[in-house]
């Protein structure tokens, strides 16, 4: 398998920083291995609980599940077209629009935290196919430059980003 190093910041937009700034050095795979567990853990909680909001227009805990799963699948689908040589620049996404049609709320919750498990098996997937020479390719996404190999930190600091979140909002304090 390809060795996946952290990427330079010329290599991603000013926006996702933040996220890869999350992501300790190590190998990335396993980095996203490792974030299955927690997020499957969430599969226990029930009803109210995962449609709490914690402030008025936040999203409930079902949504942050359903958000981190539609991320990620558009995420992968950027890296899949970059490291295939595709140069045609792809388009951003709207957040929003993407929850509110979403339909989170209506669906068990223990299903969207099963989907998050297969579409992050399917990236793992996806990053482990990939040559050296994929990981380099650089794209245009969202009128950003973007390296497959960023994308793949990004990924990952994006669901840490929401799984802080999710501890520091969402779940009882012990």
């Amino acid at each position: 398998m390809t060795t996946i190093n952290r990427p330079d910041p010329s290599e991603y937009g000013a926006y996702y920083r933040k996220y890869v700034d999350l992501v300790p050095d190590g190998s990335i795979i396993e980095m996203l291995l490792e974030q299955i567990g927690p997020t499957l853990a969430l599969a226990g909680l029930e009803g109210d609980k995962t449609r709490h909001r914690y402030a008025p227009g936040k999203w409930s805990l079902r949504e942050v599940v359903g958000h981190l799963v539609d991320s990620e699948r558009i995420f992968a689908y950027r890296a899949l077209r970059i490291g295939r040589g595709d140069a045609t620049p792809l388009a951003g996404f709207d957040q929003e629009t993407f929850v509110k049609m979403g339909g989170f709320d209506d669906r068990p919750f223990a299903s969207l935290v099963d989907e998050f498990n297969l579409v992050r098996q399917s990236t793992v997937a996806l990053y482990k196919s990939f040559p050296p020479e994929a990981i380099a390719r650089t794209g245009i996404a969202n009128q950003n430059p973007v390296s497959v190999r960023a994308i793949a930190w990004i990924i990952a600091g994006h669901e840490r980003h929401h799984m802080n979140l999710v501890r520091e909002k969402y779940l009882p304090k012990a």
